[in-house]
């Protein structure tokens, strides 16, 4: 879901350059901008099928079993896109991880923030293999700074490399507006499952003899539910809105109106938190080394402390007096990256 959000600014800058965006992708990642772009074209990509666990400690070997569907999932989409070229008037094309949605006959561009993809004690094999995909396509578009001020650390940034880089800023959905504060706490669930439910049950009982003003979004999306949520579940206080889902506008709202953000430590909510200037107090997913590296850097950062998803309870927001929170940072597209396309 986050690479989808974090599309929807690209998308909006190939709308305002007057080009005529066609989205490709599946589940609730497809789902997502289908809702937010209504107008434009949509096209289903197949799954990868990533299987996720219960622990941590077995999430490697669950990725593991799930490579030979990403292959044939790549194999497919890359035919797919072939066929889309044969039939539509394509300029180029924008991948956002989708690993075989490039085509040699047209401008390729791969976004991407882990340029390094760390997976513990196999980091080298699994950055080196992504190196080598980022190699079939024309640029390499990365969505942070390239000076100090980044916020992906050793992720996106490589002492040597052979492809084209072009850092093109943070991208968020997201816009700064004043709002009046609203809320003490909005909790912001996203995710593979069964990672976010269990999150959801260990914050809710955390929550039980909370005081303050909660808003809480599930980040669950489907065809079947509907963005507003039912009434607290029993035994929670009324001090508790839950929501299931919200879209871009909502979103920017609830974040603003909250003093603090417990999320997730995605790099996409991230760079959302980054350009709204928010305090957020991050719990990243199990097993999932990007975040509970991404977690730790923001902590060294001095920007936000983190806890992991076993030992979190409500006394560890008290430690938010010592760090100083996101200062707003700008996303916006430079259309100057379109001109790749147009030599078409």
């Amino acid at each position: 879901m986050g690479h989808a959000t974090r599309c929807i600014p690209i998308i909006n800058g190939l709308l305002k350059a007057n080009y005529e965006p066609i989205i490709a992708s599946d589940g609730n990642a497809l789902l997502l901008l289908q809702k937010e772009f209504p107008l434009l074209k949509s096209i289903k990509l197949p799954s990868y099928n990533i299987k996720y666990s219960k622990t941590g400690r077995n999430l490697k070997f669950k990725l593991l079993l799930s490579v030979p569907s990403v292959i044939s999932a790549v194999n497919k989409e890359h035919k797919i896109i072939a066929q889309i070229i044969n039939k539509e008037n394509i300029a180029g094309i924008i991948s956002d991880n989708r690993f075989g949605v490039y085509n040699s006959k047209i401008p390729s561009v791969y976004v991407t923030h882990q340029l390094n993809v760390l997976s513990g004690n196999t980091t080298g094999i699994t950055s080196r293999t992504h190196q080598k995909i980022i190699k079939n396509f024309n640029e390499c578009w990365v969505p942070d700074f390239e000076d100090d001020q980044n916020f992906s650390g050793n992720l996106s940034h490589l002492e040597k490399h052979n492809f084209n880089l072009k850092y093109i800023g943070i991208l968020s959905r997201l816009k700064s507006v004043k709002c009046k504060i609203e809320n003490n706490l909005l909790v912001l669930l996203s995710g593979p499952e069964p990672q976010r439910t269990l999150l959801e049950e260990k914050v809710l009982e955390a929550l039980k003899n909370y005081s303050g003003k909660v808003l809480f979004v599930r980040g669950t999306l489907n065809n079947n539910s509907k963005l507003e949520a039912s009434n607290p579940p029993t035994g929670q206080s009324g001090n508790i809105k839950i929501i299931n889902f919200l879209l871009t506008t909502d979103l920017e709202k609830a974040i603003i109106k909250s003093e603090i953000v417990i999320a997730r430590s995605g790099y996409s909510t991230i760079m959302d938190l980054a350009v709204l200037g928010k305090k957020a107090f991050f719990i990243p997913t199990p097993g999932q080394f990007e975040q509970e590296y991404l977690a730790e850097l923001m902590q060294n950062k001095l920007i936000a402390p983190f806890s992991n998803q076993k030992e979190f309870n409500l006394e560890r927001l008290t430690s938010l007096i010592n760090y100083k929170g996101f200062e707003k940072s700008e996303s916006k597209i430079d259309l100057k990256l379109f001109q790749l396309f147009e030599g078409k």
